[in-house]
Order: structure tokens, then sequence, then C-alpha cells
């Protein structure tokens, strides 16, 4: 472990990002992103990392990828077991292969880079601001408020909902080929879970899907409670990985215990004792 301490300065482009700072570039830049999110949930800030900085988060993430937790399974939208009341081609019914891999966020200490920008003073008020919430806390999960997604070839993430309300995410190294960001905006609501549209999107109308080609570098905050997204099916020997910053609308939010114990391998004390606790009625 180093003794630096670390400084996110350092790795974000204050030049092109200048978030640092009480300027009329900053409110551009935060008007722009405001602009993306309200138009379809989503908004990628390209080369929001330096590019020479790039080689030491991908170190970061070799260093920890032994830990992720590898879950091959097959899963629906919602994560949840199959309903047999239901037709064939319900959304509830539509199970996909998934293959890949999270990274606990206790494996990212004081001395991980990620860690350092999620704590950086600036940046969540940046993103709140973007994202235009009165409400808004790290997601206090302590398995998943920094988190490493890394899939290798044939693996991808299929169509799915956060459980979270707000995910920003960094791309940190692609897949040789293959591991597009595609989503449908906006497919859901807090109280209407769309059924119709949902499987719509999950029998392919392109009508309703936008795709994303995320470098790295780029910095993406995404609405993906409210989004149904998926992460294209990847292709050659080089992992993919991803790091996720999250947050949430109510202080001391977790994920479920089904769903830590999927993701990451492990459900603590934490998630038994906050399950259940949600502002929305939604099924996940």
């Amino acid at each position: 472990m180093s003794d630096k301490v670390l400084d996110a300065e350092e790795f974000v482009d204050l030049d092109k990002f200048p978030i640092d700072t009480d300027s009329g570039d900053r409110r551009r830049l935060v008007t722009n992103a405001q602009a993306s999110i309200q138009a379809d949930g989503c908004v990628v800030l390209k080369g929001f990392v330096r590019a020479e900085r790039i080689a030491e988060l991908v170190a970061e993430c070799d260093r920890v990828e032994k830990f992720g937790h590898r879950n091959f399974t097959r899963t629906n939208p919602y994560f949840l077991p199959d309903n047999e009341s239901l037709p064939p081609t319900h959304p509830i019914r539509r199970f996909y292969d998934r293959s890949n891999a999270f990274v606990p966020a206790d494996n990212l200490g004081d001395d991980s880079i990620l860690r350092a920008i999620f704590r950086w003073p600036k940046f969540a008020p940046f993103i709140q601001e973007v994202l235009q919430e009165e409400q808004f806390f790290p997601y206090a999960d302590p398995l998943a408020d920094v988190i490493v997604n890394l899939a290798e070839e044939g693996g991808g993430f299929p169509w799915h909902f956060d459980t979270n309300n707000f995910t920003v995410t960094l791309a940190i190294q692609n897949a040789e080929s293959g591991g597009e960001f595609e989503y449908s905006p906006m497919v859901r609501s807090t109280t209407e879970e769309n059924y119709g549209q949902v499987e719509k999107v999950l029998n392919g109308d392109q009508t309703l899907i936008k795709t994303v080609r995320l470098e790295p570098g780029d910095l993406q905050i995404f609405k993906g409670r409210y989004s149904l997204h998926r992460v294209a099916p990847l292709f050659g020997k080089t992992k993919r990985y991803v790091a996720i910053f999250s947050y949430v609308s109510e202080a001391g939010m977790v994920s479920s215990p089904q769903r830590a114990k999927e993701l990451y391998g492990r459900v603590l004390p934490i998630h038994l004792e906050r399950a259940g606790l949600r502002s929305d009625a939604l099924i996940d």
C-alpha cells in the first residue's frame, strides 16, 4: 500500500471540465449536462480523466480484479425469480445469460484512485447539480459505493434496471470489440413498470434503443433505475473495466440481500437490517 495521499485533481481533466471553479465555463458545462439528462436520463463527459493517467487506473483494476465476484447465471431485467402465472413473453419471464464480475467496494481502500475521485469534495456536488436532485447521498452499501465491473470475452450484462437511482460510471479499459452501452431512456417511472414498453425493447425494437461507445476516461451519468440498459457481448482477450460510483436519493440505502448475494457474493448484516427500505414501489 502506498503512503502517498492521492489527489483526484491530478487525474480529472480540469481544463476541459472545470468543476473545481465557479466560472462561466462550469455553468455552461452543467447546463449542457442537465439538458442531456432531462432529454433521456444520460450524459457522457468525454475524456473526463486525463488520457495520460488511464494506465494507472488500469493497473489499479488489474490489482483488484482477482477479488471480483464472478457470477454465471440467467436473470431477468429485475433480478427476480420466474413467475409462471404470467404469459411467456412477459419481461419477468424473459431470462438471459449473465457472465461478468463485480469487485466489491471494500477492496478499494484509501490508496485507491477511484475512491479518491469518489471522495473528492468537488465531485458529488457536481453530479448532484447535473442531476438536479434535492436529495442526494452516496450509496451507503459497504460493498457497492465504489466498485469495478469487469467482463471478459463472451460476457457482458444483459438487459436490466439498476437498484440505485443514479449511477456514475468511468470507462477504464475496453474489450477488443463489443461492449457497447445500449439503453432505452426512461422506459419506466417511479410508479409505473410499463411492461409493454419493456417487452418491445427486449424484442429488439431499435426505435426505443440508443447506443453509446464509451472510451477510457469517459464519465457517464445515468439514471439506470428507470432506463432499461445492457452491455453488449464482448470479444477478444482484453478485459473490460468500468468503475461505478453510486448515489441514491435516501440516506442509508443499501442493496437488497438478494442482489448483494448475487452481485457481490456476500450478504452483510446491514443488508438484512435495511431490506425493503425504499421510497418507490417498483418491483425490484
